[in-house]
């Protein structure tokens, strides 16, 4: 790997009254593809200008390699950042936009002719290098400003929401791009966004960020399945989520799997659960790798392509089995899946995806007002913290 690692050492910044940045502590490891994700105020553009150099932290230090760059300008550090904004010299070909950094250190002429053509092969723009911005589309405009962050070598590169200006069909596109090219060079990228999508489909590692605070680091997949707050549940993807109690909390062995416990939850906001005992209708399983106190308060999730919908009620010989009944109020077709709202006896409603695999093996249509049966193993909800308790 070319990067460097980035340590995070509880940053704290305030503008006035305002706390933009509150204790934020992790580590970017070296070549890592590292986003940082959260919704518009979070402080995620702050943290990347305090990486970058163009903040300074009222607390903590920022550490590259594990050398402290806090004092550090953005000139010296390893470090080059791409805008939203592009900030291209309009007056300048694409070819002396990429050349300029080097201009700047008066490199000699036949390097810099060099490795400008090296760097327009690398983002595919050669049969463009003497046209001017004004020339260019969106997503071209956005290659010329990283490879003009990239010629100078940085051993990371910052990335402030670099797509966001574009179509939803170009941002996918030049998105596949950035991931390549990140294969490619192996350097350090931070890579700033509020898309949820992004994030989830190129990086290696991602933190949520909400109100200054980092809520979970982790893989897109540990992300996405085991959401640590009820926030982070929320804003990834799309999920069912009900306030619960612990009610039972026993240790819980299955074959090749890592021992964990089996949970008993109240949700009373889902009804009676077909096939309960008398007096545990509301109660539902769910699995957990970490003890849970009884009488807690926790927030249980399930997300919808997680629920299995059907006309006829599932087998009932696995005792690991949430089973509710309801009534289909909206289907909504959308090629690849139908999202099915289901309202349950009691009034509350569900959100479930199926997905269309093959036409044959899709059963029997489900269709408006069909009375359904919904669920899901214990093994597919998540007990999440529940914040506001």
């Amino acid at each position: 790997m070319n990067g460097s690692s980035v340590v995070i050492d509880h940053i704290s910044k305030n503008f006035g009254n305002f706390n933009a940045l509150d204790n934020v502590h992790f580590t970017i490891n070296k070549g890592e593809f590292f986003s940082i994700l959260g919704p518009s105020g979070c402080g995620k553009t702050t943290l990347l200008r305090i990486i970058a150099g163009f903040e300074f932290p009222d607390d903590g230090i920022v550490l590259f390699d594990e050398k402290n760059v806090t004092p550090l300008p953005p000139n010296k550090r390893p470090s080059n950042t791409v805008f939203q904004s592009y900030a291209l010299f309009p007056h300048l070909t694409v070819y002396e936009n990429i050349a300029f950094p080097l201009r700047i250190k008066k490199m000699d002429k036949a390097l810099i002719d060099e490795k400008v053509r090296e760097y327009l092969h690398l983002v595919q723009l050669d049969a463009h290098m003497s046209k001017k911005p004004n020339q260019l589309s969106g997503g071209q405009r956005q290659r010329v400003a990283i490879a003009r962050a990239l010629i100078n070598e940085p051993s990371i590169l910052l990335l402030d929401e670099p797509l966001s200006a574009l179509d939803a069909k170009l941002r996918s596109n030049l998105l596949v791009e950035l991931d390549a090219l990140h294969d490619k060079i192996g350097i350090t990228f931070i890579y700033v966004t509020h898309d949820q999508s992004e994030a989830l489909s190129v990086s290696d590692r991602i933190a949520i960020m909400n109100q200054g605070k980092v809520l979970q680091v982790g893989t897109p997949f540990e992300i996405y399945e085991s959401p640590a707050t009820e926030f982070v549940a929320q804003f990834i993807g799309e999920t069912n989520i009900f306030p619960s109690r612990v009610m039972e909390c026993v240790p819980y062995e299955e074959p090749g799997k890592p021992s964990e416990f089996m949970v008993i939850l109240e949700i009373p906001q889902l009804g009676n659960r077909v096939g309960a005992k008398e007096g545990e209708e509301s109660y539902i399983k769910v699995t957990d790798y970490e003890e849970t106190e009884i009488g807690q308060k926790v927030c249980f999730t399930v997300r919808p392509e997680k629920i299995r919908i059907t006309l006829e009620p599932p087998s009932a010989n696995r005792s690991d089995i949430n089973i509710f009944k309801g009534v289909v109020e909206e289907p909504v077709y959308s090629g690849f899946q139908t999202k099915f709202y289901v309202r349950l006896e009691n009034g509350t409603l569900i959100k479930v995806f199926k997905q269309h695999m093959t036409y044959l093996d899709d059963g029997p249509e489900i269709q408006w007002k069909d009375k359904v049966y919904i669920s899901w193993s214990a093994n597919d909800g998540y007990i999440v913290e529940d914040i506001d308790q």
